[in-house]
């Protein structure tokens, strides 16, 4: 008998992430074996526990969905990850997908298919919610626009996160092993980038873009 499938979680809302944690333990086929309120904590139980599949919230404090997905890629390259969210623009799809993504999840309809989306992935299959096909299938013919935000690198990115949930340059920098003055660098390119005037309207593109939740 073959041994069950290994699942990491992760949400920040703790409602949804016990839920879900509670929802895979009904099949024998599977086996949660950790659980993180954030990204940042994913990519490290991940680093630990070497699960074959992770399913990640979008929207996750101190690193997002996407940006936790490249990382872990990096780290522990052979997990398959699969994209929860309330978000079904083709924007963070692609988004999702171009990080690494194996699956995309949509919340409404996780209960009835995060068990065979789970399947699916580790046999080498990508699994998208219909709706998301939907999407990416009226997206195929459009001429590709490359917004701004697109043209950020992984690590401002992480910064322009951390900057939405309200750290200081000083908290940053300790988080990414960088000088205040290296963060207010970061801060400052991207608000050229993006072709904004002050850190209210970078926390208006965060949340805009997934990267941050909105509460």
């Amino acid at each position: 008998m073959s041994q069950p499938i290994r699942v990491l979680v992760a949400d920040d809302h703790a409602l949804m992430r016990e839920g879900l944690v509670e929802l895979l333990k009904k099949y024998t086929d599977i086996t949660v074996v950790a659980s993180a309120a954030n990204g940042r904590e994913a990519v490290q139980l991940a680093a630990e526990h070497r699960p074959q599949v992770a399913i990640f919230d979008i929207s996750m404090p101190e690193l997002n969905g996407i940006d936790a997905t490249r990382e872990l890629a990096q780290r522990v390259p052979g997990v398959r990850v699969i994209i929860l969210s309330m978000h079904a623009g083709a924007q963070h799809i692609i988004q999702a997908l171009a990080a690494g993504a194996h699956g995309y999840l949509l919340k409404q309809s996780a209960s009835e298919e995060v068990a065979d989306g789970v399947r699916t992935v580790t046999a080498g299959w990508r699994y998208l919610s219909p709706e998301v096909s939907g999407v990416l299938v009226k997206q195929m013919g459009r001429p590709a626009a490359v917004s701004l935000f697109e043209t950020l690198s992984s690590r401002e990115r992480q910064i322009l996160q951390l900057v939405a949930e309200g750290r200081s340059s000083t908290a940053i920098g300790l988080a990414l092993h960088l000088s205040p003055k290296t963060v207010d660098t970061y801060r400052s390119r991207l608000m050229r980038k993006l072709q904004v005037k002050d850190v209210s309207a970078l926390i208006k593109l965060a949340i805009l873009h997934g990267l941050t939740p909105l509460e």
